[in-house]
């Protein structure tokens, strides 16, 4: 089986889940299966030393990471798109979730970190800064131009503030990397299907 085929049903798989928010036993193993044997066929076996692929936007189709996905589960908030926006030559990593409520409720979270690479898959993460609050108020327009935004020093009109404990720290594997997709694993067991934007 071709990496393109491979590819294709994993995306067939993740296309009805939700991210991951809707999910039966049956549809999570077939997920499973379907990354391990995308995996295998990986094209990028050093990921962290192919900086050109690794950085961008990338989009979040798939995670298992109850952290993120719980932001669903607010009374009148829907869960928007996810993104994670890499900087590979600055070393940091921007996180984005854009939430949908009420007309001008809508808000965005966003957790941004410092990496440094510790081998040819992973990056040890230390996270840095928070900014929660309303898409307005930060002037969010779509989320290259809100990197931007969070990469000036100047503090925002929303919870802007920065993460001290030495416990926000973490890693993360790439383990598949194309052109246009991302599978990457993290040190809490969760994994990450992205989509180049």
């Amino acid at each position: 089986m071709t990496s393109t085929t491979r590819k294709a049903n994993l995306l067939n798989a993740i296309a009805p889940v939700n991210r991951g928010l809707q999910m039966s036993e049956n549809q999570r193993k077939a997920i499973f299966s379907a990354v391990a044997y995308l995996e295998e066929l990986n094209p990028t076996p050093a990921p962290t030393q192919t900086p050109e692929l690794l950085d961008g936007d990338w989009l979040l189709l798939f995670t298992t990471s109850q952290e993120l996905l719980g932001i669903d589960r607010f009374p009148l908030y829907k869960l928007g798109n996810i993104y994670q926006c890499l900087r590979v030559a600055e070393g940091k990593i921007f996180n984005v979730a854009e939430i949908k409520g009420l007309p001008l409720l809508g808000g965005l979270v966003s957790v941004c970190a410092n990496f440094t690479v510790v081998s040819e898959k992973r990056v040890k993460v230390n996270f840095e800064r928070l900014v929660a609050g309303s898409q307005s108020l930060v002037g969010y327009q779509n989320v290259k131009s809100f990197i931007d935004t969070l990469r000036s020093p100047k503090k925002l009109l929303a919870i802007d503030f920065q993460i001290k404990r030495e416990d926000q720290k973490g890693w993360l594997e790439t383990t598949y990397l194309d052109r246009d997709l991302r599978i990457g694993r993290g040190n809490e067991g969760n994994l990450f299907v992205l989509r180049r934007i």
